[in-house]
């Protein structure tokens, strides 16, 4: 009987080790990333009707919109950071990648990105970064912090040197949470 156990779990990790083997070897290198807002948002459940009640939904429209009603609407808003805004994120080193840079893979890549607001701070991206090659790199990224498509604020992130082979992490600060964003577009623009 422990055979037969001992087998089976033997088979599933297998199998397990498979799978996971083959989804990362089709994911396709990339040199950007684009992130949509998560919503973050606290809901309630109405149990009499079962409605779903967000600070987005709650409240109707029973006029005309007041002043303080067009203050709210992310759509509408026209605010945006002059200039471009330079700064230098902290790297956390996390693994060691395969050195596989050439003609058909790029010497760093972005992955793994998600955007979020921090309350009462500022937006922040938190992305992962990939040196494929076997030389230590300098990475500049830039990204464009948008709503509905409109520019919010743009950011160089000038990165600390990444040594050959290595795999590190970093958050990218965007504006203040007063302004709103619902997307952020990050691109390597060196090496």
């Amino acid at each position: 009987m422990s055979r037969r156990r001992g087998g089976a779990v033997a088979v599933l990790g297998c199998v397990l080790g498979l799978t996971m083997a083959s989804q990362s070897m089709a994911q396709a290198a990339r040199s950007s990333v684009d992130v949509p807002a998560t919503s973050g948002v606290p809901e309630f459940r109405d149990p009499k009707t079962g409605q779903i009640w967000t600070p987005l939904n709650v409240g109707g429209k029973s006029g005309p919109a007041t002043p303080a009603d067009r203050a709210f609407d992310p759509l509408g808003q026209a605010a945006h950071v002059g200039g471009v805004v330079t700064q230098r994120p902290s790297i956390v080193p996390l693994s060691s990648v395969p050195v596989t840079a050439g003609p058909a893979m790029p010497i760093v890549n972005l992955g793994d990105a998600t955007l979020r607001a921090v309350p009462g701070k500022r937006w922040q991206v938190v992305l992962y970064l990939d040196n494929n090659s076997g030389k230590l790199v300098v990475p500049v990224i830039n990204c464009r912090f948008t709503n509905a498509g409109k520019l919010v604020e743009q950011t160089h992130a000038l990165v600390p040197p990444v040594g050959a082979g290595l795999r590190v992490g970093m958050i990218i600060y965007g504006p203040k949470t007063d302004l709103f964003v619902d997307r952020a577009t990050c691109a390597v623009t060196s090496p």
